[in-house]
């Protein structure tokens, strides 16, 4: 099922996730991670196995997942993995669309970099595609935000940028469920402007489709 797989005022600057370069040392990646690899054998699917990195870093990604249900697995890396979020329907750049977003277990940040196949029968059979990366900057401790249920950051991805809102439904429990949300600025959109879903489909890494992917159709000239 998808929940396993994957279930506004102005916001003042806050402090920036900066990366602590390269050099970044990898823990034995038994915190953080716990869940990520019980639910998968290494040995069959292609997924990164990974580990937590004791690193301060602030990449973004955004997976195109056509699993049972086709969905966009958003994430954020924070204290050394990415916090995920399966969002159902994709991202809307028209704020008045609430967007279900469903959060999963941590994953490595090493699963930035993955596109490609898991196969049938392993954990989120389906295929993978890169739809957007880049920068995330939350707006004040993001800590702070998840805790309370309501995470405010600002995108600089090659299709996705601004400020966006994570909202807990129902604040205050244990809820996995929460609302993605575009903030209102410059690069909000309204209900007759094209969806950019449909409008741009494609990888950002490869410049393939999900069928580009399944065919196993390599990357598309000038794309890295």
């Amino acid at each position: 099922m998808l929940a396993d797989r994957d279930g506004l005022g102005r916001a003042s600057e806050g402090k920036r996730v900066t990366p602590s370069g390269t050099n970044a040392k990898e823990s034995d990646g038994r915190v953080g991670l716990q869940d990520y690899h019980r639910k998968r054998k290494f040995g069959v699917t292609p997924e990164p196995r990974g580990r937590s990195l004791d690193r301060k870093a602030n990449q973004y990604v955004i997976q195109k997942h056509a699993a049972r249900r086709l969905h966009y697995d958003l994430r954020l890396e924070l204290d050394g993995v990415m916090k995920s979020w399966a969002v159902t329907k994709g991202p809307s750049l028209n704020p008045a669309d609430k967007r279900l977003a469903v959060e999963v277990e941590d994953h490595p940040v090493a699963y930035n970099k993955f596109e490609g196949i898991i196969p049938q029968g392993e954990y989120g059979a389906g295929t993978v595609l890169i739809w957007d990366c880049g920068r995330w900057f939350p707006q004040g401790d993001p800590h702070e935000g998840l805790e309370n249920g309501h995470l405010t950051f600002r995108l600089e991805g090659e299709k996705l940028k601004g400020l966006w809102h994570l909202i807990r439904m129902r604040r205050g429990g244990k809820t996995n469920y929460w609302l993605l949300i575009k903030g209102h600025d410059e690069w909000a959109r309204g209900s007759k402007d094209p969806d950019i879903l449909q409008a741009m489909p494609l990888s950002v890494a490869s410049g393939r489709s999900l069928e580009d992917i399944a065919q196993g159709r390599g990357a598309k000239p000038g794309r890295r």
